[in-house]
């Protein structure tokens, strides 16, 4: 079992609008500043790639969608130099509006053989929240255009807990999404974050209460709906769950390019910069940080237990030469039925996925 770096996350930062709840390295679409990002990022992925053989490729935003035709072509002919598994999964994002048939038809020409669809609501007065501007008939459309051109492997985001939102607007998203028959689910609950046009206009929160209520119903109907719970965000259909984010919570190295990528390579996490200006003058990265075995089996244990199947003790010890209870002080966590233990893992009793950053802060180094 020795541990190699076999994913990449590839950021395109560009999107056709701006929604009120985005913190993500993005700005509006501008051609010019397409074309100059995509010799910047063929120039970055050829100073730091070093030939591994890639099982995960992740094209995120942004809205890598909001490119043109020749844009898309461009960005796909630089991706042409990472070495990719038989069974790779290539993943991009993509607005449902912005996803005609002729760019399914070159994502299919490309081998892109999974799209995560941003959804997150059908309802007109929570789009109006989220200033969201996507309609059930691009959804339906997209979807089916997928299907037919073969790319049958999708997500659709679902984001709830939204301002004004009832119980009764949430199953109706939910309702609507279960008829698009897709395999893979991914639910957020709207975080208020800085410097977003939600919180510069004041937007708080909503209760706790009620959005740990509304978070039980979805993962109540969507298992009832032979979802399988597999992360404290994600549901998928058996066979479905999103091989690159199962990188990330187990802990594995990965590439990250593009503005305000991360990246995890040789001990070192690291952070591009988010402004584009800068970027595209060569200053790619911001900040860095070396791990330690310490760092390491801290991240194990947080990023491992936001799934369904939580920490393999066996895996612990290969890695770090010592068993998890000689580290971590979790036994009472045990003895309370928040965590459950077997002879191979340790893993969040279900209720308790809510919480898990209270559960975390409890886990403490011995």
């Amino acid at each position: 079992m020795i541990e190699k770096t076999d994913a990449v996350y590839i950021h395109i930062p560009f999107c056709n609008y701006i929604c009120s709840y985005c913190d993500f390295c993005k700005v509006f679409y501008n051609k010019e500043y397409v074309n100059r990002y995509l010799e910047v990022l063929d120039k970055e992925i050829k100073s730091k790639y070093k030939g591994e053989c890639i099982t995960s490729l992740y094209i995120g935003g942004g809205t890598p969608s909001s490119l043109s035709l020749c844009e898309l072509e461009k960005l796909f002919s630089i991706l042409k130099i990472f070495k990719l598994s038989k069974d790779c999964e290539i993943t991009i994002e993509a607005n449902p509006d912005s996803l005609s048939l002729d760019k399914i038809k070159l994502l299919k020409k490309y081998d892109i053989n999974r799209v995560s669809l941003g959804v997150e609501t059908i309802n007109s007065k929570l789009q109006d929240v989220l200033e969201r501007r996507t309609s059930k008939d691009s959804v339906i459309s997209c979807i089916n255009n997928l299907k037919e051109e073969g790319i049958t492997n999708i997500n659709v985001d679902l984001i709830y807990a939204i301002k004004g939102e009832t119980i009764e607007d949430l199953k109706e998203d939910l309702t609507f999404l279960l008829s698009l028959d897709v395999p893979h689910i991914s639910t957020y609950s709207l975080i208020i974050e800085d410097n977003t046009k939600l919180k510069i206009k004041g937007i708080k929160n909503i209760d706790k209460s009620i959005d740990r209520d509304m978070y039980d119903m979805i993962s109540s109907i969507l298992k009832n709906n032979n979802y399988i719970h597999y992360e404290i965000s994600n549901f998928s259909k058996e066979g479905y769950q999103s091989k690159h984010n199962l990188k990330y919570w187990n802990n594995c190295e990965y590439y990250g390019f593009g503005v305000g990528a991360s990246g995890y390579i040789d001990n070192i996490r690291y952070t591009n910069t988010r402004s584009i200006t800068n970027y595209i003058n060569g200053k790619t990265i911001l900040d860095k940080e070396i791990v330690t075995i310490k760092d390491k089996m801290f991240y194990e244990v947080m990023l491992n237990l936001r799934t369904n199947k939580g920490i393999d003790k066996e895996i612990f010890k290969y890695k770090y030469k010592t068993n998890i209870d000689d580290i971590f002080n979790y036994k009472e966590l045990v003895n309370s039925n928040i965590l459950e233990e077997d002879n191979r893992y340790l893993r969040v009793c279900e209720d308790y996925f809510y919480v898990l950053d209270e559960i975390i802060c409890k886990i403490m180094v011995k």
